[in-house]
């Protein structure tokens, strides 16, 4: 499955080949996160993940892309073990990370195992100080490198230093760093990412995005990154996966997404005077594209 082809394969196809069919970058690196065919059902009855297959390899950032209601969030959610707090529950398929299975496991052990989510709007403590959020986000670890690890999240983030008083004065650019920081203090050998520039500024995206890059390069820290901004995630990410309604359509490089006639119209703004926005198309005029 590629940018350029089809993307939507049948449940048949999925079942004879339940390592999913979206390991084409998988030769740059070995996989840190693969997810094979899940399904996500919410109070028992809501269907919302059907069959989602992706990966993710080690040391990479990958974006995932979709419209509101795709099942982006629920797809991380279902990877961080955040699901039981909304009623959801993963009852089909399976989530590896570094080849041990983890759907079904609790989310605090999912931390200790090395993935920290970035929740959308940011979830920062607003009654707590900045040095307080970043001291919580240490909570799993019983080294004594909290202190310099704090140090570190300040080099990547200087303004966070200078803020002293309660969190929930924080900019909202502030506090999705302050977020990004508290994750940063668990160590994480995988960070998941939920629309980090929601509410923020261009230039506030453009320097958020920047960091994000830099945490890749400086410290390996592989990302899958859940972003409404197509054209900044896929500035930063090596591939990408588009989501419609509970499902992979459409894979591929991020330069190949970027290129792509469909993925411009659709998420990117279109081009001249026939510019549209996915938001008012309906999902199946998109579907009918790629099958």
């Amino acid at each position: 499955m590629t940018a350029a082809g089809t993307a939507d394969a049948s449940d048949d196809q999925r079942a004879e080949r339940p390592e999913g069919l979206n390991r084409l970058h998988a030769g740059v690196s070995p996989p840190l996160l693969e997810v094979n065919n899940i399904e996500v059902v919410y109070n028992d009855v809501i269907l919302v993940l059907r069959g989602l297959s992706l990966s993710v390899p080690q040391g990479r950032i990958v974006a995932l892309l979709g419209a509101n209601g795709a099942g982006k969030s629920t797809t991380l959610k279902a990877i961080s073990g955040l699901l039981r707090t909304e009623e959801g529950e993963v009852t089909r398929g399976e989530i590896r990370f570094n080849g041990e299975r983890i759907d079904g496991a609790e989310a605090h052990m999912i931390v200790r195992k090395g993935i920290f989510q970035v929740m959308e709007g940011r979830r920062i403590i607003a009654d707590m100080t900045c040095l307080e959020n970043l001291r919580l986000g240490a909570f799993t670890r019983s080294d004594g490198e909290v202190k310099r690890d704090i140090d570190m999240v300040y080099t990547y983030f200087p303004r966070l230093k200078e803020r002293t008083g309660l969190a929930g004065y924080l900019s909202g650019g502030e506090q999705q760093m302050l977020a990004i920081g508290r994750a940063l203090m668990a160590r994480p050998k995988l960070i998941l990412m939920d629309e980090p520039s929601m509410g923020l500024s261009p230039l506030l995206v453009k320097e958020v995005f920047s960091i994000i890059r830099k945490l890749n390069e400086d410290l390996g820290i592989t990302i899958l990154l859940v972003e409404q901004n197509a054209r900044m995630a896929l500035s930063v990410a090596s591939y990408g996966y588009v989501m419609e309604q509970g499902k992979v359509v459409l894979d591929g490089t991020a330069e190949a997404l970027a290129t792509n006639e469909d993925v411009k119209e659709f998420y990117l703004g279109g081009h001249g005077a026939e510019r549209k926005s996915f938001r008012n198309l309906k999902s199946y005029k998109r579907r009918k594209r790629w099958l």
